[in-house]
């Protein structure tokens, strides 16, 4: 699969200025919350089993922490409110970083960009970007409520109305993706890393049209106030400084084709 430059964008990862010291947790035990709905960042493979390139950052930040890490699921829109109230050390899912979501949760550095992209059936004629699909009254679009994708659908692609009948509102991102398989739907957002992992997974059977709609930081959400927050910041700057987080990148966005 070749890289493209919006794809390299997408990619983009930060630091900060300086790189602290990682420290050494002495074997603390944190429990760790996810989705596993969320490829390739984390998800079920064929035999069940918990994969993805989070799992495999926090296992690399497991060991150079000091740390044990346990693992709970739960659904997204519990995530942010159980994490808020310390049933949990940290959540990951590709959660966007927001200051409304600063409000509730104490997020750690970016450790990944993506952008936001249009994923339609690969036989759709229709529409080609966010304008020629506003324009045909009749086209559906799927959104997990609460979600970056249906915020940018309801406000960059649509009219601003969150009960605009045109968003088919689902539980889960995978619902509303097999309802655009089905043909119940014309349109899902996703941001890239979704996105493209979706469409090479397809057999021609999606792709993505029209110019990415926005761009969005992804970060661990930890309780208010978590002593965690440093100790993750710098091991994110370590693993970004040597080389670790370009080497996931490879493996889960390049090297690895879903369904395989």
């Amino acid at each position: 699969m070749k890289l493209t430059a919006a794809f390299a964008g997408a990619l983009a990862l930060f630091a900060t200025t300086a790189i602290a010291e990682v420290p050494d947790l002495a074997g603390r035990e944190i429990t760790v919350v996810t989705e596993n709905a969320y490829p390739p960042l984390q998800f079920l493979d064929k035999d069940g089993k918990a994969v993805g390139w989070e799992y495999d950052a926090m296992a690399e930040m497991a060991t150079r922490l000091n740390i044990v890490v346990k693992y709970e699921n739960t659904s997204w829109d519990a995530m942010i409110p159980a994490v808020s109230e310390g049933q949990y050390d940290l959540g990951m899912t590709g959660i966007t970083i927001k200051d409304d979501r600063k409000e509730k949760v104490d997020f750690s550095d970016p450790y990944m960009r993506s952008e936001m992209l249009m994923m339609v059936r690969g036989d759709e004629a229709r529409f080609t970007d966010a304008a020629s699909f506003a324009a045909i009254p009749e086209l559906l679009m799927a959104a997990q409520p609460g979600t970056s994708p249906f915020y940018v659908g309801v406000y960059e692609v649509l009219d601003g109305n969150e009960e605009n009948p045109r968003i088919v509102k689902f539980e889960t991102f995978g619902a509303g993706l097999e309802a655009l398989k089905t043909g119940d739907v014309d349109l899902v957002l996703s941001d890239s890393t979704a996105a493209n992992g979706y469409v090479s997974a397809s057999d021609g059977g999606l792709k993505i049209i029209g110019s990415p709609l926005g761009a969005e930081d992804f970060g661990f959400i930890f309780p208010k106030g978590s002593d965690l927050v440093a100790p993750f910041n710098a091991v994110i700057a370590d693993m970004k400084a040597d080389g670790t987080l370009d080497a996931l990148n490879k493996k889960w966005f390049l090297d690895y084709k879903m369904g395989e």
